[in-house]
């Protein structure tokens, strides 16, 4: 199949726009060959543009008709009709790579589902909306990192799956305070139950333990997707490397800081972002 002549333009668009995010991973991006790095712009790109529309200011019956008219270009991008500059370079990347469409289509549904009001009453109803938003993002990424021979998707999608859950819970940890000016609770119902500690008394007596509760459910995640790596090619083992260490740094510092997530944002220090890039090289060359 011959890429369509606005393929390449599009790829540029998609630089463009990751360059303009504020974000560390796209620097990860280097590790991989430049096909699978414009693949990952094509990703990337999409992703934050569907993000931004979910975001922005304005009515959410609003955001939610324009989410919809979304989700109809990302189905009309994939049959070869493109209506916006992201979407050449997204179906190549899907097509060349072989991604699930689904996986897209549940990553739009995610933001669309940010506005309404959130609240979950379980970790059972918490964990699609994880998926949604994260896993699905993950494994969609693995189809373009590759896999090591002899690997299988099948094999890979449980430690993508349970990846993508560890980064979403640790950014639900880091939010906590955002998300709560907001009229956002991700924190089960049940949990802030039992530790007796309910959004309007927060910080208040059972916080800290209450996200300890949190902070050790999400190591467990990080701790089932260890496998994924073994299982990449090696520039997808050195930017996993590089996701994962970014995630478990962060949530480091939330542990470091006492749990203090209310009055200011948790980040990663420069120079450990340094080291992890660094370690993401090391991964790719079989140095560590």
């Amino acid at each position: 199949m011959t890429p369509s002549p606005a393929v390449s333009p599009s790829f540029l668009f998609c630089r463009a726009v990751t360059r303009r995010a504020n974000s560390s991973f796209p620097v990860a991006f280097r590790l991989l060959p430049r096909a699978q790095r414009r693949a990952m712009d094509a990703l990337y790109a999409f992703l934050r543009l569907t993000d931004d529309l979910g975001d922005e200011p304005g009515d959410p019956a609003a955001k939610a008709r324009a989410l919809a008219a979304w989700r109809d270009d990302l189905r009309a991008a994939l049959a070869g009709t493109f209506r916006h500059p992201v979407f050449p370079a997204l179906a190549d990347a899907v097509r060349r790579y072989g991604i699930p469409p689904r996986h897209l289509f549940d990553a739009v549904d995610g933001v669309e589902s940010d506005l309404r009001p959130v609240r979950f009453a379980t970790f059972d109803e918490l964990y699609p909306y994880c998926y949604r938003v994260a896993s699905a993002v993950g494994l969609a990424c693995v189809r373009v990192w590759g896999l090591r021979p002899g690997a299988t998707f099948a094999e890979a999608a449980v430690p993508a799956e349970a990846a993508g859950v560890a980064f979403q819970l640790t950014n639900v940890l880091r939010d906590v305070g955002e998300d709560l000016a907001r009229g956002r609770v991700y924190l089960p119902a049940d949990d802030l139950e039992r530790f007796g500690c309910p959004p309007e008394a927060w910080p208040g007596p059972g916080f800290r333990a209450m996200m300890r509760f949190q902070a050790d459910r999400a190591r467990d995640y990080y701790r089932r997707a260890a496998g994924l790596e073994r299982l990449l090619t090696p520039g997808g083992r050195g930017i996993f490397r590089v996701m994962c260490r970014t995630y478990r740094g962060l949530l480091d510092e939330i542990e470091r800081g006492g749990f203090d997530v209310l009055s200011r944002r948790v980040r990663v220090p420069g120079w450990r972002k340094g080291l992890i890039l660094a370690g993401g090289w090391a991964a790719k060359w079989g140095w560590a």
